[in-house]
């Protein structure tokens, strides 16, 4: 009955480490400390999360940006995919989230804030529907807090699929899908400064 009983003690303790492992490589950059409860400070009410469908943008036309500057800021943080994560860091030996889309709208004589989540309170909020290139994606990797951890900027919509661009703990800079599991589930809001 002892071992038994150790047994399932061992296979849950086991089950927890694999999950805590899990987390901590799929976490994002957390870039900035100090909480902002999106929900208060939105002066609309917040609607119920819309996941990403890439059926919904497969169908329509690719909305074109307004602002030629997208491209250059686009092609800017592009430069640095491959770059190794680092928090609080704003050059190609390191970069976390927020400062990739800080650096990048910055070259471009763009001021926005240095947080992912005092940037979520930025520009006008979009429909998925209506994203497109140089939009930023905001997301709540952390369930528990309930708060903005993590930006990423719209590279392309390729056949339908959101592409982003942002920096993560375990990859760095990469460019990843709207789609995948993960970041569908942690999507919060899209937004357009420029």
């Amino acid at each position: 009955m002892k071992n038994k009983h150790s047994s399932t003690i061992m296979k849950q303790s086991l089950r927890l480490g694999i999950m805590i492992l899990a987390a901590i490589f799929l976490s994002s950059c957390g870039a900035s400390k100090p909480k902002v409860v999106t929900t208060k400070t939105e002066t609309t009410p917040k609607k119920k999360v819309q996941h990403y469908d890439p059926e919904i943008t497969q169908t329509k036309e690719v909305i074109q940006p307004k602002d030629e500057r997208v491209y250059n800021i686009v092609n800017y943080a592009i430069g640095f995919e491959g770059t190794k994560y680092k928090y609080g860091g704003t050059t190609k030996k390191g970069m976390d989230c927020s400062g990739l889309v800080y650096v990048s709208f910055q070259e471009n004589d763009i001021q926005l804030p240095r947080s992912s989540r005092d940037m979520s309170l930025q520009g006008e909020r979009l429909y998925l529907k209506d994203v497109t290139v140089g939009d930023l994606l905001f997301f709540e990797t952390n369930k528990n807090r309930k708060v903005i951890n993590h930006v990423g900027l719209v590279v392309d919509i390729s056949q339908g699929d959101i592409l982003f661009i942002h920096s993560t703990t375990s990859l760095g800079v990469v460019i990843s899908k709207l789609s995948e599991n993960y970041w569908n589930n942690a999507f919060v809001m899209a937004r357009r400064v420029i």
